[in-house]
């Protein structure tokens, strides 16, 4: 059923296109929308004939299944419009707000069935269950199954965090009506009144944990976590593939929604090129990072000092001395500018981004080193924090 949904709604659809993107989006949260509504229209009625208040309660679940579904949909359709003045990166970040709202969902959710779990162990009751109740939870479970496949199928397709809690909110639903029929199963069959209620809050559990965890994923790219090391690598192998590049460091990614990446950098080049020639080269790199990958790169030309064989050799010496301090260490943009008395050694430290060591024991070790490699050495060090790990 995936396979044919796909094929009539997404055919020649680019989905790594951000109206793609949204194609994909808008068909999860159709699909969701009409199937959560289905089962609670079926949930209603086969609960209102049987008198089952399980079978009710676990309609309204579905409805509220359906909101966020409504949510996913919404927050797709938002992040696909076009960037204006008043936010000139675009409208991508939606898709994680609408994420972050389906998470809250699932957690609220959660909270409500350990409520209900837990008067049903104070206050135990035999459920009140035939062969049509069962039928309906069954016909429920298989359903929310396809559904969640289903949403996990497209998340893979589009990377959305969105549509993965959507999946995780249809395969939580699965475990909580899963709790119900077996916790009525199990107290017809044993006459304990009190199993449904520790059932079903052994699942609130599962679903409240599942549930941050979503949350938590959710929230990172809003809060500005560091970018993934695929994409690191990716783009330190493309920059240092070029010729003429012998470095780079000061990676920044901005993450303004799926998608939707802006990143910045240092090249280091000979000082010794042709500023001209350096300067097409940057621009070639940023023009084929935006066709390649879609990436927004703004480069910053740093000139190293090369036919310098002092400088060459200092540069060396102070990178092996803070590599044997601390292997993530790294130094950068180094420049000797000799006085009447001393020698002032310029150069930028840089931290990873949880750096825990001391930085005035750590400073002072490398000033000790470059002390004992010339006495008129002067170190001027600033500190930098990585933004990439």
């Amino acid at each position: 059923m995936t396979s044919v949904l796909t094929k009539i709604f997404l055919k020649g659809v680019d989905i790594s296109s951000p109206e793609g993107r949204a194609r994909v989006g808008n068909l999860a949260g159709t699909v969701g929308i009409v199937c959560n509504i289905l089962l609670f229209i079926g949930k209603f009625i086969v609960g209102a004939l049987s008198g089952s208040m399980a079978i009710a309660a676990d309609a309204f679940n579905n409805l509220s299944d359906a909101g966020s579904s409504v949510m996913s949909l919404l927050g797709f359709w938002l992040g696909a419009q076009k960037a204006d003045a008043e936010h000139p990166f675009g409208h991508a970040r939606y898709e994680y707000l609408a994420g972050m709202a389906v998470c809250v969902m699932i957690m609220a959710i959660g909270l409500n069935l350990a409520k209900e779990g837990i008067i049903k162990i104070l206050h135990p009751t035999m459920p009140e269950f035939g062969r049509m109740s069962a039928a309906v939870l069954v016909c429920s479970i298989l359903i929310k199954l396809w559904l969640s496949a289903f949403n996990g199928s497209l998340s893979k397709m589009i990377d959305s965090d969105t549509l993965r809690a959507t999946a995780a909110d249809a395969r939580n639903d699965c475990l909580s009506t899963g709790a119900v029929l077996l916790g009525a199963f199990l107290c017809s069959a044993t006459d304990i009144m009190g199993i449904d209620g520790i059932m079903a809050t052994a699942v609130s559990g599962f679903i409240l944990y599942s549930g941050y965890g979503l949350l938590k994923d959710a929230l990172d790219p809003l809060l500005g976590r560091s970018p993934a090391p695929e994409l690191v690598r990716m783009i330190e192998e493309t920059v240092l593939g070029y010729p003429n590049v012998l470095g780079m460091h000061d990676l920044l990614v901005h993450d303004y929604g799926p998608g939707n990446q802006f990143a910045s950098l240092h090249i280091e080049f000979a000082a010794e090129m042709d500023a001209l020639k350096a300067h097409d080269l940057i621009d070639n790199i940023e023009r084929d990072f935006w066709k390649r990958h879609h990436l927004q790169v703004v480069i910053h030309y740093d000139p190293i000092v090369t036919a310098d064989s002092v400088t060459g050799e200092l540069r060396e010496y102070i990178t092996n001395q803070v590599k044997a301090y601390d292997e993530g260490l790294s130094i950068h943009d180094l420049r000797i500018v000799p006085g009447d008395t001393h020698i002032n050694v310029l150069f930028d430290l840089l931290l990873p981004a949880k750096y825990e060591g001391d930085q005035s024991e750590l400073l002072e070790y490398i000033t000790d080193k470059v002390k004992a490699k010339d006495e008129t050495y002067v170190c001027v060090i600033k500190v930098e924090q990585s933004y990439v790990h």
